[in-house]
């Protein structure tokens, strides 16, 4: 059983004063993740897991940097108080809105595929880029988390290095970073063969590299019995390689790690509240008001949540399966990969019982969406005890209201 990370009764408060569904997010366990990485050099946080402003204002005030992906992504983090400085655009493409506010604006960029390079250098010439690398191989959860190898779109295949690095010269640009990503859920036995790659990419960069950043990926416990991730081992392991590659280049480096579910997963809740119970055939049902509108990984994914029911974790359990409204069988939040029902032992529910999803505080919200034409759901920060509504519930009038001809 896993312990919730607020009490009972404010969970009970904070979904009475704003409904359900409802995601509640705990800053105290950010910091905690935070500390955990502390001896990087440099934490740059992946804002795709969660964008919340009032979340990348707090990760600001803790002293991280950030990562973007998309125009909006950059936006967000230059309106949450990061300094161009601060920032870093990480892409496969530059859609031509990209290359509009890059032009405006000087952030940094880390490149994902060779044809980016000529594309920069006409906005912004003899600048400093990074080099996305993909080493030949991948790791992750699931097949559609695995960002390295021949299957993935992410970075610059590990066999056309030099070909990219005459076209960066060539192109009047200096390639002062190295980045590599292989997927999210990376074990020790993949690690090892990530920091082989970089080792052997870094040697080869040339005088200019200055910076290298180790991606993401840190394992989250989501199962009750799972063991933690080693991060302290994983630290180590990449301060031994960052000291042999500064070795052999005979200079100083920085060392970047680019958490994202790392950090926020294990801080978020998804309240949502029993509407229905019912059984079919032998299968019995509790019916919430969440649907993978709010929490889309167990459809996506299959991936496991964990699951309690507030003021039940005494009560006797059975196997139950827990579904959403939504208009499709895939809207259930016990499934396994495939979308084969795997019902999890739960205690009976009553209706207007709320139901605790756990480790929702990353790819929950920041990939929620309006099918059904559902209204996105309100988000809740909690500092220490006090609780501050940091997204309110969307209403149907902002829902449709880029709808010419429909108001």
């Amino acid at each position: 059983m896993k312990t919730r990370i607020l009490p009972d009764d404010l969970l009970r408060a904070l979904a009475r004063e704003h409904g359900t569904p409802l995601y509640v997010y705990h800053l105290d366990v950010v910091r905690a993740r935070v500390r955990d990485l502390a001896d990087f050099d440099v934490i740059r946080y992946a804002q795709k897991a969660n964008s919340n402003l009032s979340l990348l204002r707090a990760l600001h005030g803790m002293g991280l940097k950030v990562d973007a992906v998309s125009t909006g992504e950059v936006r967000r983090a230059l309106l949450a108080g990061f300094a161009p400085a601060d920032l870093h655009f990480t892409a496969d493409i530059f859609d031509r809105r990209i290359l509009e506010l890059l032009a405006e604006v000087d952030v940094h960029v880390n490149l994902g595929s060779p044809d980016m390079v000529e594309q920069y250098a006409a906005i912004r010439p003899g600048h400093e880029v990074t080099l996305r690398l993909n080493p030949g191989f991948g790791h992750g959860h699931d097949l559609k988390v695995s960002t390295g190898g021949p299957q993935s779109k992410h970075g610059i295949w590990r066999e056309q290095l030099p070909e990219v690095l005459e076209r960066v010269a060539h192109a009047g640009l200096r390639a002062t970073g190295l980045h590599m990503h292989i997927g999210s859920g990376s074990d020790f036995e993949h690690l090892g063969r990530v920091r082989a790659a970089l080792t052997e990419a870094a040697l080869a960069m040339g005088e200019h590299l200055s910076v290298l950043s180790t991606g993401g990926g840190l394992p989250t416990p989501y199962r009750a019995a799972e063991a933690r991730f080693d991060v302290a081992q994983y630290v180590a392991a990449w301060r031994e390689t960052k000291g042999e590659i500064e070795r052999e280049l005979g200079r100083r480096l920085t060392l970047e790690v680019e958490p994202g579910r790392y950090l926020v997963a294990e801080a978020g809740l998804l309240l949502a509240e029993v509407r229905a119970t019912k059984s079919s055939g032998e299968v019995e049902y509790l019916l919430v008001d969440a649907g993978f509108d709010n929490l889309v990984r167990p459809a996506f994914y299959g991936a496991y949540h964990h699951i309690s029911v507030l003021g039940r974790d005494a009560d006797p359990t059975a196997p139950r399966v827990v579904a959403g409204p939504l208009c499709e069988s895939a809207d259930m939040f016990t499934q396994s990969k495939g979308g084969l029902v795997e019902p999890r032992e739960l205690p009976h529910a009553e209706i207007g019982d709320l139901v605790c999803i756990h480790d929702a505080g990353a790819y929950a919200a920041s990939m929620a969406s309006n099918y059904n034409s559902r209204l996105l759901a309100a988000e809740v920060l909690v500092d220490g005890n006090e609780p501050r509504l940091v997204r309110r519930r969307q209403t149907f009038e902002e829902l449709v209201a880029a709808e010419l001809g429909c108001l």
